[in-house]
C-alpha cells in the first residue's frame, strides 16, 4: 500500500444477504459505494452474522451471500481498490464483539429502536442475538478503525452506540479505537416504497408491487412502475410532504437522469402521470441493464467471486487480527 492510500481515510459498510437486493439499496448504498473507492481505503462486507438475528434456510443463505458479492461487484465494487469480504470469514469480529458487548451497558442496548421494532416484528425470535446486534456491527467498525462508515437514518442510533463503546474502552485501557463518524451521501439516502410512499422501500414488503428488485426484468419494472401510488393532483411537482409519492419518482428519475428537480417537473408539465410513470420506469430499466448483464457474468463464474472472497478475507484478516490481539493484551487476556 502506498504512502498516498495510508493518508486516505478508511470507510466501512455492510448489506445482509436476505435476497436481491432493492432499488433503495442501490440507490441508497451500494451505488454509492462504488463513487467512494478513489477517495478512501474502502472495506466492503455481506453481512452474513447480522441476518442470523432472524431464522435464515441455511442453503438459501449460502446462495443469497454468494448473489450479494455478485451484485457488488457488477455495481462497480472493484476487488482491485477495495476489500469486498464475508463478514464471517473473520472471525475476529465476532472475536472483538464479546469483548464490546462487556463493555456496552445492558441499558444501552435496550434502547435501540431497532431491537424495539425487529421484537415487534418477530415476536416469536426475540433473542440474545437480536439484543447484542449493535455491539457486533460496533466490532465490524472498531476492528478496521474506520473512521467513516455510511449510514441511512436508521442506523445513526447503532453508530453513536459504537462511539460511546470505543470512548469507554478507550477510557479504561489507553487510546485504541479511532471514533467513527457517519458519512451521508446528500441524495437518495432514502427511496419510498411505490405502494406506500410514506414508508422507506423493503424488500420484505408483502405486496411485490411496492419494491425494484435489481434483478427485475424490464417489463417488470414497467409495470410496478405504472401501478406506483401517486395522487389525484395530476401535476409532476417534488413537494415530499403533500405528494410523497410523486416527489419519490421524481427523486428516482432525477437519480438516473442526472437531471435536476426542476429540470423534471418542466418536461413533463401538463404531461400528466401516466406518461411520468412509463419515463421512470424506462430510465431504471436503462441505468440497471449495464448492472443486470455483468451479475449475470459475474454470478456465472463461481471460481472467481469465491477467489474474489478469500482474497477480501485474507486482506480483512490481516488488519482485523492485528487488532485483536492488541484489545486481547490490554484487557489482560494471556497470549501465548
Amino acid at each position: 500500500m502506498s504512502e498516498q492510500s495510508e493518508r486516505k481515510r478508511v470507510i466501512l459498510s455492510g448489506i445482509q444477504p436476505t435476497g436481491t437486493f432493492t432499488l433503495g439499496n442501490y440507490i441508497g448504498a451500494v451505488r454509492n459505494w462504488a463513487k467512494l473507492q478513489d477517495q478512501f481505503n474502502c472495506l466492503y462486507m455481506v453481512a452474513d452474522l447480522h441476518a442470523l438475528t432472524v431464522r435464515q434456510d441455511p442453503a438459501a443463505l449460502r446462495r443469497n451471500t454468494r448473489e450479494a458479492a455478485a451484485m457488488l461487484l457488477a455495481a462497480g465494487i472493484d476487488p482491485a481498490q477495495s476489500i469486498l469480504f464475508v463478514q464471517s470469514h473473520v472471525p475476529a469480529h465476532t472475536q472483538l464483539n464479546w469483548i464490546l458487548c462487556c463493555n456496552a451497558q445492558f441499558g444501552e442496548l435496550s434502547r435501540m429502536t431497532q431491537f424495539k421494532d425487529k421484537s415487534a416484528k418477530h415476536p416469536d425470535n426475540v433473542n440474545g442475538g437480536l439484543f447484542t446486534y449493535p455491539a457486533l456491527m460496533a466490532a465490524d467498525i472498531l476492528i478496521y478503525n474506520a473512521d467513516l462508515v455510511p449510514v441511512g437514518q436508521d442506523q445513526t442510533q447503532h453508530l453513536e452506540l459504537a462511539r460511546n463503546v470505543a470512548q469507554r474502552f478507550n477510557n479504561a485501557y489507553s487510546p485504541t479505537f479511532t471514533l467513527p463518524e457517519g458519512y451521508v451521501t446528500k441524495e437518495g439516502a432514502k427511496i419510498m416504497s411505490l405502494a406506500d410512499p410514506t414508508h422507506k422501500m423493503s424488500k420484505s414488503d408483502t405486496n411485490v408491487n411496492a419494491f425494484i428488485l435489481l434483478t427485475d426484468d424490464r417489463d417488470t419494472i414497467t409495470r410496478k412502475f405504472k401501478r406506483a401510488v401517486t395522487d389525484s393532483d395530476g401535476v409532476v411537482r417534488y413537494d415530499p410532504a403533500n405528494k410523497p409519492g410523486v416527489s419519490n419518482l421524481i427523486a428516482i428519475y432525477h437519480i438516473f437522469t442526472g437531471k435536476s428537480i426542476e429540470e423534471v417537473e418542466r418536461e413533463f408539465d401538463g404531461q400528466g402521470y401516466g406518461v411520468f410513470k412509463e419515463a421512470v420506469g424506462a430510465a431504471v430499466a436503462d441505468g440497471l441493464a449495464p448492472i443486470q448483464g455483468e451479475y449475470a457474468r459475474i454470478l456465472a463464474d463461481k471460481a472467481y467471486v469465491d477467489g474474489v472472497l478469500k482474497e477480501g478475507a485474507a486482506a480483512a484478516s490481516r488488519i482485523a487480527d492485528r487488532m485483536i490481539q492488541k484489545v486481547y493484551r490490554k484487557v489482560g487476556l494471556l497470549q501465548l
